[in-house]
């Protein structure tokens, strides 16, 4: 049986993780967007963002990743760090490569209510834009900024909400953390 997470007043919280992905290989030539890998130096984003999430407790019992390659890059070297990833749902979505915020609260409705904690693997301006949209009463107003002008690649934002997935809307979630390993 899963544990289910909680809050101080004892009532279930669901948790969502959005994570930009870490740094990719600037474009070039021929190669399409989709396909440029990550940077040497985004492979140890990656590797730390896994740390930090383990660090953080939170680890995804669902994980929805683009299909690009350097998305599905950060979610390989992150979960090789990430306690209990190895037992996370993973589902690999094009619709993710181009997604609008209502793309990724879409997908978010679909995944079931027994999930309480969920990581999306994206880019930007989505993943930002997406934090800022659900960010509702009780956010922590720095995080908050944050998303509002973007985040750098390798960063993660950390929304909570006493609801399920299929509940969740504009301004119906706390945005409790901005992180970015170091």
């Amino acid at each position: 049986m899963r544990a289910v997470t909680r809050d101080e007043d004892d009532a279930p919280v669901w948790r969502l993780v959005l994570l930009r992905h870490a740094k990719a290989e600037p474009a070039h030539g021929s190669l399409s967007d989709d396909r440029r890998p990550l940077a040497l130096g985004g492979r140890r984003q990656a590797g730390r963002v896994g740390m930090a999430l383990t660090a953080a407790g939170l680890r995804p019992e669902v994980a929805l990743v683009s299909s690009a390659l350097r998305t599905r890059q950060t979610w390989d070297l992150a979960s090789a760090h990430l306690e209990g990833a190895g037992d996370a749902l993973l589902e690999v979505r094009d619709e993710l490569y181009e997604a609008s915020v209502r793309d990724v609260l879409d997908l978010l409705r679909e995944v079931d209510a027994s999930a309480r904690t969920v990581l999306v693997v994206g880019h930007e301006p989505t993943m930002a834009a997406t934090a800022a949209h659900l960010a509702g009463e009780g956010s922590d107003a720095a995080a908050v900024a944050q998303v509002r002008v973007g985040v750098p690649t390798a960063t993660y934002s950390v929304l909570e909400a006493g609801e399920p997935w299929a509940a969740w809307g504009r301004d119906g979630a706390r945005l409790v953390h901005v992180g970015r390993p170091s």
